[in-house]
């Protein structure tokens, strides 16, 4: 995997915005962060050896996927609103205008590091082993008529077994995020999107009509087959042990710190292993990052000192701690690049020509 440091200066900030940041010193002494449920056990541990190792306060965090993070990033600059948001998925691009619209002007991009979404069961019951085909054609809203003439019809699959004769004759029951987690974000473009490329006709429709190929590929059925579980990863893991036959998504990090409960299937042949998220032989693989507002920086005091810890060896490095939590280091060229950048922040060189 390889990724290219976003740095996005918008325009610059007005008098009002300073004059309404004037004050955030004394109004709130600690960073306020929001986000990405997937992220968040990773801001955590560093918000908590953060808090133990610096005079500054110890963030607050608060989950509420990434969706949810930049509605409440992009709010506006000052005091009431969040520094940070974490995101499992880049930011979008009506995210930035509505940043921009509520002079949210200057954002910072920090990629931190990489993930795998899992696809699970519990480990009383055998292992699957799907492809992004079966999960198209298991989930999607609407799929190719199985009796042929390349037509969509409602999804008539009801067992795995009628998805693929290879699969268990077990009912299609999978748990997984809402529309504002970045996971499900993921999971519709990587596993979804890249089920639905394989079926020819469709896959031709992306250059002819992209809108209608993104409406088949990335619309999730409203039959009960898909179970939105909510943002929190934990409790997902908690269904599926009260319902054996259930699968459920979430990122490496839940499989990981659960394997004693849950177990990842193959998909398209390779295990969601931390190796294989590392080396992207898995292909269910996504970027983590960080969204800061550089307009809060020296006004909300910690912050340099944040993203350097976050940026340091022992956080992010290949026998860092965050490794330790199921976080995917980047390779040791990439981290360098990013913690070069973080190191120069203080300088106000994070300018995007794009």
């Amino acid at each position: 995997m390889s990724g290219k440091m976003l740095i996005r200066t918008i325009v610059p900030l007005t008098f009002i915005v300073q004059a309404a940041l004037a004050s955030a010193q004394t109004a709130r002494d600690y960073i306020s962060i929001v986000g990405s449920s997937t992220v968040y056990p990773f801001a955590t541990v560093v918000a908590e050896t953060y808090g133990k190792t610096t005079r500054f306060k110890t963030p607050k965090i608060e989950s509420t996927g990434s969706g949810g993070g930049f509605k409440l990033f992009c709010d506006g600059i000052g005091v009431a609103h969040p520094d940070m948001t974490d995101s499992s998925r880049a930011i979008k691009k009506s995210e930035i205008n509505r940043c921009k619209a509520n002079g949210v002007t200057e954002i910072i991009e920090m990629k931190i590091g990489y993930d795998g979404i899992a696809i699970a069961n519990v480990k009383k019951n055998a292992p699957l082993a799907l492809s992004r085909k079966d999960l198209f054609l298991a989930l999607a809203k609407n799929v190719p008529d199985p009796e042929g003439d390349q037509r969509l019809i409602p999804n008539p699959y009801r067992t795995w077994q009628e998805v693929n004769p290879d699969l268990p004759n077990v009912a299609i029951e999978v748990m997984g995020p809402p529309p504002t987690s970045g996971t499900r974000d993921a999971f519709v473009e990587l596993a979804m999107e890249g089920g639905c490329q394989k079926i020819d006709w469709i896959a031709v429709m992306e250059k002819k009509d992209e809108r209608q190929y993104r409406s088949i590929c990335h619309t999730v059925r409203e039959d009960g087959a898909y179970i939105e579980a909510g943002e929190n990863d934990n409790l997902i893991v908690q269904k599926l042990e009260a319902n054996d036959n259930a699968l459920g998504i979430f990122g490496f990090s839940f499989l990981d710190q659960n394997s004693d409960k849950v177990q990842g299937s193959m998909i398209d042949g390779v295990a969601p292993t931390f190796e294989a998220i590392a080396d992207g032989e898995y292909p269910i693989s996504r970027s983590l990052f960080i969204y800061v507002k550089k307009a809060h920086i020296g006004m909300i005091p910690g912050i340099t000192e944040f993203l350097h810890e976050f940026s340091s060896d022992k956080a992010w490095g290949d026998e860092g701690y965050l490794s330790d939590k199921g976080l995917i280091p980047m390779p040791s060229a990439e981290r360098a690049y990013f913690a070069k950048n973080i190191s120069q922040l203080r300088a106000n060189i994070f300018v995007d020509n794009d």
